[in-house]
C-alpha cells in the first residue's frame, strides 16, 4: 500500500522510515493543497491539522482508499466526499489527553497569576506589584464542556488543586463523576457559575461558536476562557466584545478562528484580495495584542512523549486497514 506522509519533520521522517517499507512511502515536510500528478497511485495519506483534504484535492487521487490523520479533530479533511468515495478516515483519538489537560492548567496559570505580564515587567525594566495581582484556584468553581479523554484529565488536576468542578458533555458517567468529585449540569447552569470556563470538546456543525454573544452574556463577570480545542468552537468577534467590555477578565487560548493565517501573513500580501481571510487576520491581531489574552500556538499537543504516540498510533491505524480490520474509524 503506498502511502504519502504530509507535514513530517526530520525525525518524523526517520521514525516512520525505519517501520515502513522504503518503496511504498513518500514524504513531505510541505502542507497538501493540490496533489501533484505524480501522487496519482497513493492509497493511503497521512496528513496533520494544516492540510486541508478538500474534494478537490480527493478528486486529484483516484486511487485513495484511506487517510490516517495525525491528530484528534478530523474537521480538515471533507468528510463527505470522503465517504461518497468510500474512503476510510482513522484519527489518533487518545496520545495527549494528560498533555492538553497539563497544558489547559499553564495557560490557566499564567492567566490567574499573570505570569505573561510578570515577564513583560521586568524584561522592561518597570515592575507594579499592583498590577501582578492575581487569584488563586483553590475554590474557583471551573466549568468543562466536554468532559471526555482530555477533559476528565482537567478535572483530575483541578481538583487537585482545591477547585469546584462542573462538567457538561452529551454523554455522562455517573460513576466517574463521583469518582473524581464533580458534577454533571445543564449548559446554561455551567456558563452561569463558573469563575473559568474551559474548552474541550470537539468541532462540529453543533458545536461551531458554542460561546458566542448569548452564551458570554450568562457568564459572571471578570470570567476566564481557556480554549485548548478548536478555534471555531468561540465566536472571535463575540470573545473581543467580552474582553473589551470586561465581561471576560481574560483568556488562554491554544487555537484560533483562521489560525493558519498566523503563519500565512506574509503570503496574504501576494494573494488575491479576500476580505474575510483580512478581516480574520486583523481580527487576531487585534484580539492577540490585548493584556490578558495568552496565546500558544497550537502548542498544547506538543510534547516529546505525545509526539511519539502519535505516529505509533498512526502506524497501527495503517497496519489495521492494510489487515483489512481498521480501527480509530471517525464517522
Amino acid at each position: 500500500m503506498h502511502v504519502a506522509f504530509f507535514e513530517v519533520k526530520d525525525w518524523e521522517r526517520a521514525y516512520l522510515s525505519e517501520r515502513l517499507p522504503s518503496d511504498q512511502s513518500c514524504f513531505s515536510s510541505g502542507i497538501l493543497s493540490v496533489p501533484p500528478k505524480d501522487m496519482r497511485d497513493i492509497q493511503a495519506l497521512s496528513v496533520f491539522i494544516y492540510s486541508h483534504v478538500t474534494r478537490e484535492a480527493l478528486n486529484a487521487l483516484p486511487k485513495l482508499k484511506f487517510i490516517a490523520t495525525r491528530s484528534t479533530g478530523f474537521d480538515h479533511i471533507d468528510v463527505d466526499a470522503c465517504r461518497e468515495r468510500g474512503i476510510a478516515i482513522s484519527n489518533v483519538p487518545s496520545y495527549g489527553e494528560n498533555t492538553v489537560a497539563e497544558h489547559t492548567m499553564a495557560l490557566l496559570l499564567m492567566l490567574s497569576r499573570k505570569v505573561h505580564q510578570s515577564v513583560l515587567q521586568v524584561r522592561s525594566g518597570r515592575v507594579d506589584l499592583a498590577e501582578l495581582t492575581g487569584f488563586d484556584l483553590q475554590g474557583k468553581t471551573i466549568g468543562v464542556i466536554g468532559a471526555g479523554h482530555i477533559g476528565l484529565h482537567v478535572i483530575r488536576i483541578a481538583r487537585g488543586f482545591g477547585m469546584r468542578v462542573l462538567g457538561f458533555d452529551v454523554r455522562r458517567d455517573p460513576f466517574l463523576a463521583d469518582l473524581l468529585g464533580f458534577e454533571y449540569v445543564t449548559m446554561e447552569r455551567l456558563l452561569e457559575e463558573s469563575d473559568i470556563v474551559t474548552l474541550h470538546s470537539p468541532l462540529t456543525d453543533r458545536t461551531h461558536h458554542l460561546l458566542g454573544r448569548a452564551e458570554f452574556s450568562r457568564m459572571k463577570p471578570g470570567v476566564m476562557i481557556v480554549n485548548t480545542a478548536r478555534g471555531g468552537l468561540i465566536d472571535t468577534d463575540a470573545l473581543v466584545e467580552a474582553l473589551e467590555s470586561g465581561k471576560v477578565g481574560g483568556a488562554g487560548l491554544d487555537v484560533l478562528e483562521g489560525e493558519e493565517l498566523i503563519k500565512e501573513e506574509k503570503q496574504l500580501l501576494h494573494q488575491p484580495l479576500n476580505v474575510e481571510r483580512l478581516r480574520m487576520a486583523v481580527r487576531n491581531r487585534v484580539l492577540l495584542a490585548r493584556d490578558n489574552v495568552v496565546f500558544t500556538p497550537h502548542n498544547a499537543f506538543n510534547s516529546r512523549e505525545a509526539l511519539v504516540r502519535i505516529l505509533e498510533v498512526t502506524l497501527a491505524n495503517l497496519e489495521a486497514f492494510r489487515a483489512g480490520q481498521p480501527v480509530n474509524r471517525v464517522a
